[in-house]
């Protein structure tokens, strides 16, 4: 387990045990602290983290434990929040406590949002821990709408090759695409549904700030923002599919329309050599010479094949395969 503790306003970084950070959030007025779980192995160590860090509140036990889903307490005096945050290709969350005084964020793996929240920190310099808690929640919803952006771009780079040449893995790489989509989408909304339930209720309050619910505000204002470019990522994925499925169509019209030639053609010719091929008494006995026999076999297929042509050449399906070639 590391201990970070960022003392506000400058930024100044210790790395730190709990011990050592429980005495700080007792004595210290302002305070970043983040707590870095085993990304593996029995979740025993965030267990009671709340109690052990002395923030003490009995409900705050799903602090540091493995497995809780997204979720925004209001407790008197603190908040409690399991955030979502992007990480590569998954989503993992952390969770956060604030007060007046401090922010507790705990994690398990590697400090996802640290470096970036500290540049935040040094450059912005947020007046009190609220202010902190709000910075924090737009850095983890800006992972969400960098993995948004860059799985639109790949679905748009993937729409163009398929109209350049279709490729069978196109399809497995929209799939992917698309179930990430899902799992943005599936992650945040639950989590900014909770969120805005505890904004809405604390604004109604007449002793909320005017500087915290312009914070509010602008949370809720960049979540929709977020939530609007995952949509727009899902309806592209489905638009791709379309597009997908659209030119598998047209391929097989194509053979379909062969198919169709072929048979405009040779469906009369069986037909004429079968009918001439069978071993009946006109045929036998009475056409015996050989002009007889040029004139139905061979004139009767000529004309056949005029014929066919001719519909063919009316109905312009000459034209349209070569179009569409």
């Amino acid at each position: 387990m590391i201990v970070t503790v960022v003392a506000m306003p400058q930024g100044t970084i210790v790395r730190t045990d709990l011990a050592e950070a429980r005495r700080r959030l007792a004595a210290t007025g302002y305070l970043l602290v983040d707590v870095e779980l085993p990304e593996t192995g029995p979740g025993a160590e965030g267990e009671q983290l709340a109690r052990r860090l002395g923030l003490g509140d009995a409900d705050l036990d799903w602090f540091g434990r493995p497995g809780e889903p997204a979720r925004a307490d209001f407790l008197g005096d603190t908040v409690g929040l399991v955030v979502p945050v992007v990480q590569d290709e998954r989503v993992i969350h952390a969770h956060a406590v604030a007060g007046d005084r401090y922010l507790v964020t705990a994690h398990r793996g590697p400090a996802f949002l640290a470096p970036e929240i500290t540049a935040h920190v040094r450059r912005e310099r947020p007046r009190d821990a609220v202010a902190l808690l709000f910075l924090v929640l737009q850095s983890a919803l800006a992972t969400f709408r960098r993995a948004a952006v860059a799985a639109l771009l790949e679905v748009e780079e993937l729409e163009d090759d398929m109209f350049q040449q279709r490729r069978p893995e196109q399809v497995y790489r929209l799939s992917r695409l698309r179930r990430r989509s899902a799992l943005l989408h599936h992650s945040l909304l639950p989590y900014l549904q909770a969120v805005d339930e505890v904004i809405t209720r604390r604004m109604m309050s007449p002793d909320f700030p005017v500087e915290r619910q312009r914070l509010a505000r602008e949370f809720q204002h960049v979540a929709r923002m977020v939530l609007t470019d995952i949509e727009t990522l899902q309806e592209a994925t489905r638009r791709a599919f379309g597009s997908y499925s659209s030119l598998v169509a047209g391929e097989q019209n194509n053979v379909i329309n062969r198919l169709a030639i072929v048979s405009v053609i040779f469906l009369p010719l069986s037909f004429l050599t079968g009918f001439f091929g069978m071993n009946f008494a006109f045929l036998t006995d009475e056409l015996e010479s050989r002009a007889v026999f040029w004139l139905l076999a061979i004139g009767l297929q000529v004309c056949v094949l005029g014929g066919a042509f001719y519909v063919l050449h009316r109905t312009r399906i000459w034209r349209r395969l070569r179009d569409e070639d």
